[in-house]
């Protein structure tokens, strides 16, 4: 049999994986809160800081420059609050987490805010194609007195475009303390090689295709507003345990569960976090 006498162009090297991470620190000087500290490695980054509320509260939008994450990207990003600081992290716009091509993508998030402090991480949706094997970790952890509100938007295909969800692996784990006690640790996963188990069963997506999540731990709701939040719509699930707040949905559509949810966090805000819920501009763009 002759010897393969391929050019070395003819044969396509395997793309390197993106191991990316970015590291922010933030204080509260005076009546501001400023970004002190901006570090990052690959393609992860904070252009700048913004104040489009004031200066006591600093909105960072975290940008991920390639626009998607394939099999074998890394994402690591680490985030400090000082005392008192209020800071809300958001995206430029929908994650979009690829197929595998035989390797594991992961993100892991840490959050951790000081005493008084206030941390809002509410990016936009993230999208699941076909084929995806995505690792997620969210570590949060409430100095005494400090509050968080936290968001998801996971979509398991794009349904609008007739694209499903019918192989991958989705796994996450979220872990929040407070004042050094753990309040709130789940984790689970969708895998889509067995639809009966996770992406039909009742306890898990029960054949949805969208999963929205807010999360907010401070102040106990009073029972007024918990009624006003489930009131939005009636797939909305809302409970609060001791001092989280927790509310779920579950649909097709992306777009109607932005915006139930949205309504969800500017009625949790003003109570948890003592300030309105005007809409980031990046997300009406």
């Amino acid at each position: 049999m002759p010897e393969c006498t391929l050019p070395p162009c003819a044969i396509a090297p395997r793309p390197a994986a993106w191991q990316a991470s970015l590291r922010l620190r933030f204080v509260r000087d005076g009546g501001v809160t400023r970004l002190v500290e901006r570090r990052h490695m690959g393609p992860l980054r904070v252009q700048k800081a913004l104040y489009p509320e004031g200066a006591a509260i600093c909105h960072a939008i975290v940008v991920h420059p390639p626009g998607g994450v394939v099999g074998g990207d890394t994402l690591a990003i680490d985030v400090e609050l000082g005392p008192a600081a209020h800071v809300l992290l958001t995206t430029p716009g929908a994650g979009k987490w690829y197929r595998a091509n035989g390797r594991i993508s992961r993100q892991t998030v840490q959050l951790r805010a000081g005493a008084g402090a206030a941390v809002e991480w509410l990016p936009q949706d993230t999208i699941f194609f076909n084929d995806a094997t995505v690792h997620l970790e969210h570590h949060v952890e409430l100095a005494e007195g400090a509050r968080y509100i936290g968001a998801e938007l996971l979509c398991f295909g794009r349904r609008a475009s007739g694209e499903t969800f019918s192989t991958g692996v989705v796994r996450q784990r979220t872990e929040i303390r407070s004042g050094g006690k753990l309040v709130w640790w789940e984790q689970g996963a969708i895998d889509a090689s067995d639809p009966a188990a996770t992406m039909h069963s009742p306890i898990g997506l029960g054949g949805a295709s969208v999963c929205a999540t807010l999360i907010g731990v401070g102040a106990p709701l009073p029972a007024a507003l918990l009624a006003q939040i489930r009131a939005l719509d009636g797939r909305l699930a809302a409970s609060q345990v001791k001092t989280v707040f927790v509310a779920r949905l579950l649909g097709d559509d992306s777009e109607s569960a932005r915006r139930i949810m949205t309504a969800a966090w500017q009625l949790l805000r003003p109570h948890l976090l003592g300030c309105a819920a005007p809409l980031p501009r990046i997300w009406q763009t």
